[in-house]
């Protein structure tokens, strides 16, 4: 087990007009979802959370412009095994590391499954990770499902971690995803601006929630269309967990191989969800070079598109 010691970070926000009104400890969560409700509730209760320089309660309403200072906690020492996973490395300097993830691999370790992510990988290969986001998640910035390939970024230190995250928030790092559609979509792009939220019945699901929902932005591109599929190239403009899964229903063109979000009857495709982090452009943390950054379909999608379109050329 590794004996790595994070250190403490702090977040401060500052609370725009479209929060006013909203629970505190619900405004945390979503803001920064690595952490649970209870994590936010127990800092608040602490008087670790402080609104305007004054501690207040999980139930404090938010105001507009109210100046949030988070003060979180020193984590506990490490303990998620470092494993030899070997990685696909498509960047790596000495402050972060870009990996084209597998099909199958979780980011980071949860109950259950503490073994086989992401992260043991990571210690095994860095031993030098970020401890922003806590003993289970060192250096992760951002996350990927676990049957979505491609790129992900991780940190090597806190002052990365940070900057990386900011520029996350601020829509400074431009994300690329292939997808590959149901159903033979007819404009040649677009822009899906759709609030996304908890399912109301299926709590383990997202959905569209109009008036409810957190802001939510996918602009899609057509790629090449196969009569009962199409491909496209979608640029997030948020984060939201699900988040082109669930646009992509909601237009009424699911992705294929989505076993939560697809279309039901569709069983035969079993080579998994096709979604793919195919580009991230972004400036470097430290060095502030411009980096493009890219990494190939897995053969099992390049596979199936080809399939795909050999069967719609004999059409």
């Amino acid at each position: 087990m590794s004996d790595l010691v994070l250190t403490a970070a702090k977040l401060e926000l500052t609370v725009c007009a479209a929060d006013a009104g909203r629970r505190i400890d619900q405004y945390l969560v979503e803001q920064e979802p690595e952490h649970s409700r209870s994590f936010w509730q127990k800092l608040l209760k602490e008087g670790q959370v402080l609104v305007n320089g004054q501690a207040v309660k999980p139930n404090y309403l938010l105001a507009a412009g109210d100046e949030l200072l988070a003060l979180l906690p020193e984590p506990e020492p490490l303990g998620v095994a470092a494993e030899n996973i070997p990685l696909d490395v498509v960047f790596e300097d000495n402050d972060i590391i870009v990996i084209n993830k597998p099909r199958g691999m979780v980011v980071h370790p949860a109950a259950g499954n503490y073994h086989g992510t992401l992260v043991n990988a990571l210690l095994y290969h860095c031993r030098d990770l970020s401890g922003i986001n806590g003993v289970l998640r060192p250096g992760i910035v951002h996350r990927l499902d676990k049957d979505t390939t491609g790129l992900i970024i991780a940190a090597k230190n806190d002052v990365a971690h940070q900057k990386l995250t900011e520029s996350w928030h601020t829509g400074a790092v431009n994300r690329y995803y292939a997808a590959l559609l149901h159903g033979n979509m007819p404009e040649p792009h677009g822009t899906i601006d759709a609030p996304i939220g908890r399912h109301p019945k299926d709590r383990k699901k997202m959905t569209v929630l109009p008036g409810e929902g957190r802001y939510a932005v996918t602009h899609y591109t057509v790629e090449e269309r196969f009569g009962k599929y199409t491909l496209v190239t979608c640029k997030l403009e948020t984060g939201r967990t699900h988040q082109i899964r669930v646009h992509m229903k909601y237009l009424g063109y699911p992705l294929v191989g989505d076993s939560v979000y697809g279309p039901k009857g569709t069983s035969s495709v079993n080579i998994g969800m096709l979604l793919h982090s195919a580009r991230l452009d972004l400036v470097h943390p430290i060095t502030g070079e411009l980096l493009h950054l890219a990494a190939p379909l897995p053969p099992d999608f390049a596979d199936f598109i080809e399939n795909a379109r050999a069967a719609y050329q004999q059409l």
